[in-house]
């Protein structure tokens, strides 16, 4: 009997431990569940500023028409590239076309597809001020008829799509006073964005919804006391954080201080030459991102600074080609992203970089013009030089762009592709 006892006894226990072992495995693997899903649906407060989701702005058109929209299908294409490559947040507008509703949806069945697939959207709704884009004279302190349905658009998009939609802008540099055509006044930005966080606390939007304007440093009181207006204090307090945009790429012409060689720089070899310009051009974008935090610091306000857009061209036939500050090329656009880059990472400042693919609508009179270029990947889906070493890493294989599986621009020829490159003019 007693060894019969010890032979039940051994069992049971067995039995005992290994349910436990059961239970620990189910709990460990319900714990990781719930991780994954944590990982796949978090808020903006989770993914800004995190180094393991950077974004970039993003606009799939592929023709020099505009009306020729992009289909589900090319979207889906243009989201796998650019997850391949490291992206976890677009940037985008279009809410009034189905570009911004494509998009999406293509993400939204993407995540279906495939359960690692994961993509976080900036929806931003474009403002105007009444009689922009006519030929009418724009009244600059009126905002259009069409900023409501913008908004009432993204804000059903919003809700349609709230595992993917993380943040939404009002406006695009639509406080910027260079902005003749269209630029508004920032009590109307205002108005939207407080009207936006009264939906969040009444329920008809996620309170976890970060709510912001996307515009220029200038427009966020960085640079000048025209923007230091009793609106645009009232906006700070009111967004959920500042979206600011910065390019030095484009002051190499309007704002040109800090670009060129510098004759210390003499004797240094062309490419060292080049790589010190672009270390100020990085500094410089700082620089404008430190002024509006002063200014916002100023108004006793602390709230995070996120950067909107900042990004480089690669082709020009106007002030930053050959011509003018010689600007515009892929090996400073490649300096300029890593070391953009670089600044995120270390100071945890999310960065959207301008831009995706290259985008030929946007210069319509000219197929050089830079504002077509700034692309990480061209309009075919080659990847520019900022991007080689993705393409070494096999990150893109079996994806593809118009039917182009993604490869190296120049054919991979380095000595090819800086034969292109030209040297900053040399400052006095």
């Amino acid at each position: 009997m007693k060894t019969v006892s010890k032979i039940l006894w051994l069992f049971m226990a067995l039995m005992l431990f290994d349910g436990c072992g059961d239970k620990s495995n189910k709990k460990s693997e319900d714990s990781s569940e719930t991780e994954k899903t944590e990982r796949k649906n978090l808020s903006a407060a989770e993914i800004l500023g995190n180094p393991d989701y950077p974004g970039v702005s993003f606009g799939g058109y592929r023709h020099a028409d505009h009306d020729i929209e992009p289909t589900i299908d090319e979207l889906k294409d243009d989201m796998k590239i650019l997850h391949a490559a490291g992206i976890r947040v677009v940037r985008t507008y279009k809410v009034h076309f189905p570009h911004a509703s494509n998009v999406l949806k293509a993400i939204s069945e993407l995540k279906e597809e495939d359960e690692n697939f994961e993509m976080y959207v900036m929806l931003g709704a474009w403002i105007d001020c009444k009689n922009a884009w006519t030929d009418k004279e724009s009244d600059h302190n009126v905002e259009s008829e069409a900023n409501k349905p913008q908004i009432e658009e993204a804000v059903r998009l919003a809700n349609k799509y709230p595992d993917v939609v993380k943040i939404l802008a009002v406006g695009n540099e639509s406080m910027v006073k260079w902005a003749e055509e269209y630029y508004v006044q920032p009590g109307v930005i205002l108005k939207w964005v407080n009207y936006l966080q009264d939906l969040k606390k009444s329920g008809g939007l996620s309170k976890d919804l970060w709510i912001t304007s996307s515009d220029n440093f200038a427009s966020w009181g960085g640079e000048g006391a025209e923007y230091h207006v009793e609106d645009l204090n009232k906006l700070y307090h009111a967004v959920d954080y500042v979206s600011m945009h910065t390019y030095p790429f484009l002051d190499s012409h309007y704002n040109p201080d800090y670009w060129g060689i510098l004759p210390a720089e003499e004797d240094l070899s062309d490419e060292e030459k080049i790589e010190a310009a672009m270390k100020r051009a990085q500094e410089f974008a700082v620089s404008q991102y430190e002024s509006v935090r002063a200014y916002m610091k100023s108004l006793g306000v602390d709230k995070p600074i996120h950067i909107g857009e900042t990004g480089w061209s690669t082709v020009s036939d106007d002030y930053f080609g050959a011509s003018g500050t010689q600007a515009a090329d892929e090996y400073k656009e490649a300096l300029y992203h890593k070391l953009i880059r670089e600044w995120s990472q270390e100071s945890g400042v999310s960065v959207f970089y301008f831009e995706a693919f290259d985008e030929p609508w946007k210069d319509q009179n000219s197929a050089d013009g830079s504002e077509n270029h700034f692309g990480l990947f061209t309009v075919e889906g080659q990847a520019k030089y900022a991007l080689w070493d993705k393409v070494d890493e096999g990150v893109f294989e079996g994806l593809s762009r118009n039917g182009n599986s993604v490869v190296k621009t120049f054919n991979g020829d380095r000595q090819a592709m800086m034969e292109t490159v030209a040297l900053p003019p040399a400052k006095k």
